[in-house]
């Protein structure tokens, strides 16, 4: 299943042009990228519920959870409304180029009761800059149904690794669910997890050669 999601990863039609402004070239992805966990630290994320696969084309890797659901209910822990994930991302950068996150889609789950409500957080950053690029989205009860959000970085607002250095790419995400005035007694739910448990977030990555 993650093979055939990660390769149907496309590029944006866009990013075959120059990127204005930032001195560098779009090109076709090198033929040796690779990704790695370096770390995962969050309630969402515990050891061995994390991983990341490189798409065939090198234009997308794809992290997958077996493990982030936020809860509140009868048989729900008081911390268990929210659930967080924090990943350090080791992409292999090959001499002479450079890349930035174009685009990420999101996708899960929530049986939310009428009156609950959730919310989805997303934001990224390269290790040691300042910039952060964060979404924020939420979900009202009733709802019982799959949901899927993507975020998209405009061409003239890509963040680059910079050229020549070493920096973890850092992936944050969090999910949490209010009761609100659902029934007493009922549960709601939100989880980035699919029906076969493994949930598919999909980073879809443009490369540049350096100046």
């Amino acid at each position: 299943m993650l093979n055939a999601i990660a390769a149907g990863a496309m590029m944006l039609s866009s990013l075959s042009a120059p990127v204005t402004g930032s001195g560098m070239h779009v090109v076709a992805p090198p033929d040796d990228m690779t990704v790695s966990v370096v770390y995962a630290n969050g309630s969402g994320c515990k050891p061995g519920t994390a991983a990341v696969e490189v798409s065939p084309d090198k234009r997308a890797f794809t992290v997958t959870y077996s493990a982030f659901t936020a809860q509140v209910g009868p048989e729900a822990k008081p911390t268990d409304f929210r659930k967080n994930c924090q990943l350090g991302l080791n992409v292999n950068v090959p001499p002479g180029y450079t890349y930035a996150i174009a685009q990420a889609d999101y996708r899960g789950y929530a049986r939310l009761e009428q009156g609950a409500s959730a919310s989805q957080r997303a934001f990224y950053y390269f290790q040691g800059m300042s910039h952060t690029t964060e979404t924020n989205r939420s979900f009202h009860g009733f709802m019982d149904d799959t949901w899927q959000e993507t975020d998209l970085v405009e061409v003239e607002s890509l963040t680059w690794h910079p050229c020549g250095a070493k920096r973890y790419l850092n992936v944050n995400t969090d999910l949490r669910v209010k009761g609100g005035n659902s029934p007493k007694g009922t549960t709601s739910f939100i989880t980035m997890d699919s029906s076969d448990m493994s949930l598919t977030t999909i980073f879809r990555v443009t490369w540049a050669e350096c100046p």
